[in-house]
């Protein structure tokens, strides 16, 4: 059963879709009733002098390494190579509001009643309606059709507040690491749960960047997806690193991330054992990371995304340099990152949020 395609596409003017890649892009044909009305940004991992297709009828723009290394000049060395973190080059181009970000492989999924999922409109959804994340629901989110706010909800707490990322699940194949993946390898996860929620305020979450969308505007520049892959001792720690910093800063600013609804399809599993070499450092050190993360306190004078980011920046070198010189290197490619984000969003996202909440 086809999904039917909203006749006015929402946001269409307000939106960029992400797609990192090293392959043409045939998928984009099962996607066309819904990315078809919305601009696209490819950035194309690996040899630059490959030549990417892309299917007709897509409006696009296209960055290879070439391109990146143009644009940002010196300051290229904090966009990854040989990873899908090169993704967040798209995040520093953009102009547009909103962000969707999805992998290659991920394909439009089902829900029970068999009607595609039009991943990017439940994205919009979400990220148009408030968070919670002070006080939990437990009908889950409550501006959905159908549900409220449950008695003894405080009636001071219902306004919400912004919500600046919407995170979504997956289908098929799931976002396991390497060592679930070599125990685990027929898993699939089958389980459609009907549900969107807020993350409370206070509690970290592991971020998969391969269906994510975010308020570029709110959070954009706290958006970095580190140093990954060619060159460095870790990968696939991309997305979790940004999940990290960005749920910090949001805590902080008073801002809101939503995890649940919508699902694609992951189509295939990524081998076990090329993604333990990838994560084995980061297995280690998660378990000294994420004490970071719970422990990081920014001061009230971090108003904006990006004071708040150059602090973490200094609390990753002044607390984790110690754990590996590699934190060294990562505190100072996020400045990097930020004077690149600056450099291309002269006018950007730079306000100080009042009250500790988002206008």
């Amino acid at each position: 059963m086809a999904a039917s395609v909203p006749a006015t596409p929402l946001l269409k003017e307000e939106v960029d879709i992400v797609i990192p890649t090293i392959r043409n892009l045939d998928f984009l044909e099962m996607w066309r009733p819904f990315f078809q009305p919305y601009h696209l940004i490819i950035v194309q991992d690996g040899d630059p002098a490959k030549v990417i297709k892309v299917p007709e009828g897509f409006d696009y723009d296209l960055y290879n390494r070439n391109d990146i290394n143009k644009i940002l000049g010196q300051k290229a060395n904090c966009i990854s190579f040989k990873d899908s973190a090169c993704r967040c080059f798209g995040y520093l181009v953009s102009k547009k509001k909103y962000i969707f970000t999805i992998d290659d492989d991920c394909f439009v999924a089902k829900d029970p009643s068999g009607k595609e999922i039009n991943a990017l409109e439940q994205h919009i959804k979400n990220m148009l309606s408030p968070s919670t994340p002070f006080f939990f629901n437990t009908l889950y989110d409550p501006y959905r059709d159908g549900t409220d706010f449950v008695r003894g909800y405080p009636f001071s707490l219902r306004e919400g507040v912004p919500t600046a990322i919407s995170h979504g699940l997956w289908l098929n194949i799931p976002d396991y690491d390497a060592p679930t993946q070599l125990v685990k390898p027929l898993e699939r996860n089958t389980r459609y749960v009907d549900t969107v929620l807020t993350i409370p305020k206070g509690t970290l979450f592991p971020m998969c960047g391969m269906n994510l969308a975010f308020n570029r505007e709110l959070i954009g520049p706290a958006m970095y997806f580190g140093l990954m892959g060619d060159g460095q001792p870790i990968g696939r720690y991309d997305d979790m690193w940004a999940g990290w910093c960005t749920k910090v800063i949001c805590d902080h600013l008073g801002l809101g991330v939503k995890t649940g609804l919508p699902y694609i399809w992951h189509s295939k599993a990524s081998n076990p054992f090329v993604n333990l070499k990838k994560e084995y450092k980061g297995i280690y050190w998660q378990e000294e990371l994420i004490p970071f993360f719970q422990s990081v306190a920014l001061p009230k004078d971090c108003t904006t995304v990006q004071k708040c980011y150059i602090e973490i920046s200094k609390q990753v070198k002044a607390k984790l340099g110690k754990v590996d010189d590699y934190f060294n290197k990562l505190a100072d490619a996020m400045v990097t990152w930020i004077e690149a984000w600056d450099q291309l969003n002269p006018t950007g996202p730079s306000a100080p949020i009042p009250n500790g909440s988002a206008k």
